[in-house]
């Protein structure tokens, strides 16, 4: 038996400079960016309010992982409604 033979397209096509495909690949590299700092930011926040309540850390080192987190977010944010509207 032998199998038909298929089509190689993946619908993703070519990425080269200036086709959306391209387009698409730096945004969503952005995005993995954005939400991998985030995510890492989030945990350092945790880390240090845990230090914090423990007495091993500051309640200044504390606070400026919260304000880090929350210009990360809103940076994230932004950026996100600003490609929206585009």
């Amino acid at each position: 038996m032998t199998q038909p033979e298929t089509s190689r397209s993946s619908g993703l096509g070519d990425l080269e400079p200036g086709t959306r495909q391209r387009d698409q690949l730096s945004v969503r590299i952005a995005d993995i960016a954005w939400s991998a700092l985030c995510v890492v930011v989030a945990l350092w926040v945790l880390w240090s309010s845990l230090g914090a309540l423990r007495g091993a850390a500051s309640w200044g080192y504390c606070a400026a992982t919260w304000v880090l987190l929350a210009v990360a977010l809103t940076v994230r944010v932004l950026t996100a409604r600003r490609r929206a509207r585009q």
